[in-house]
């Protein structure tokens, strides 16, 4: 499977918790497109001869794109890649950024799944997570991409706020659930480094949740996931039958894909079988614009990927979603005999379960997925 990315960087206002690159304004729309075409068609020869099976347009606000201006992008990915027609194409959707006729035109531009990023359903945590829309509209939003036609809806929310309570979370859920969804992606809030929450941490006036609350809600999370017929695929990830987000799990399964805009990345191997490179794009759209005038690509990083790293990813990537093929990771890097001894332990203590050579996690393992990870890697 391979994959493309669209990183859309502007906002109309920047959530709080939010450290994805993206600018308060849509001012520089046009400049950005023109970088985004000149970007697209020098990184085209790249992907010659591969068929792209999902192409995943995230943010920033996607949705602030007008269906003409999605169209232009749309145009120079098709002129540029192999898009197969039954491509999974989803585009990230801020509740009070869309209408119905922009919903219609975006899906008869070729999106067929959006990521509605809802975060919330009480009034007080979408005002403090600094979200421009209401509990009504976000819950409007849904019904107008139903009424648009579209028949791959997923929501996105957070949960373990600064004093959370399980019934105010249950609330949001619930209301999530009955929308009728057909993915659910629920994160836990996280204090990210230079972001305004952080800023309210650090002076006090916020508190994190403590550890031991935040995984009483994320037990709630997948027992209440479960009970509605969703299927946990991922840490944070809930799916109906035969809705996982197959871009998602592209990245999951390491496998390969080209990212474009400002702060975007890549992961792709040089030539067939060739070694694997990573690069990223600079994190500022005025940089990104002025390489790309000059004809050059705006990348602030590039590296090799070594054997170790690669084991450790698809360790870490593995223990998160579908598990990990031990035997498959033995003949590719070579594992030490501690880690199948790990592997074992983790089994017998009801952390993970071993199928045909996969080891995956159980709800249990999720909770210490991360401390997992660790111990397993090289």
């Amino acid at each position: 499977m391979s994959s493309l990315y669209v990183h859309i960087p502007f906002c109309q206002r920047k959530c709080v918790y939010c450290d994805f690159y993206s600018i308060e304004t849509v001012s520089l729309m046009g400049t950005f497109l023109d970088a985004l075409d000149t970007e697209i068609a020098l990184v085209g020869p790249v992907g010659e001869g591969v068929s792209f099976d999902t192409l995943f347009f995230g943010g920033g606000t996607p949705s602030l794109l007008a269906p003409s201006e999605l169209e232009r992008v749309m145009r120079s990915l098709r002129s540029a890649f192999a898009i197969r027609g039954d491509a999974e194409i989803t585009l990230e959707t801020n509740p009070g950024t869309v209408s119905l006729e922009k919903l219609r035109q975006y899906r008869s531009l070729g999106v067929n799944r959006l990521s509605i990023g809802i975060q919330s359903f009480d009034e007080n945590e979408l005002r403090f997570l600094g979200r421009i829309h209401d509990a009504a509209e976000a819950s409007r939003c849904v019904g107008l991409a139903r009424e648009a036609g579209y028949g791959n809806v997923s929501v996105d929310l957070i949960y373990s706020l600064p004093g959370q309570t399980v019934g105010e979370w249950e609330r949001t859920l619930s209301t999530a659930l009955a929308l009728g969804p057909d993915h659910v992606s629920a994160y836990s809030l996280i204090v990210e480094d230079d972001t305004p929450l952080a800023r309210m941490v650090s002076a006090k006036l916020v508190s994190p949740n403590p550890v031991e609350a935040e995984a009483v809600l994320y037990e709630h999370t997948m027992a209440v996931m479960e009970r509605a017929g969703f299927e946990h695929y991922e840490v944070s990830s809930y799916a109906r039958p035969g809705f996982r987000s197959l871009h998602n799990s592209a990245y999951w399964s390491h496998a390969g894909y080209l990212g474009f805009g400002p702060s975007a990345h890549s992961f792709w191997a040089q030539g067939n079988g060739g070694s694997q490179l990573r690069w990223a794009n600079v994190p500022a759209l005025s940089r990104y614009c002025g390489s790309l005038r000059k004809g050059e690509l705006p990348v602030a990083m590039r590296e090799e990927m070594t054997c170790a790293q690669l084991c450790n990813e698809r360790i870490f990537l593995g223990l998160r979603s579908s598990g990990v093929d031990l035997r498959r990771l033995g003949d590719e890097f070579g594992l030490p005999a501690d880690r199948l001894a790990l592997a074992g332990a983790l089994v017998e203590d009801g952390a993970a379960v071993m199928d045909r050579g996969t080891l995956r996690l159980t709800a249990r393992g999720y909770m210490l997925c991360d401390e997992i990870a660790a111990r397993m890697m090289v």
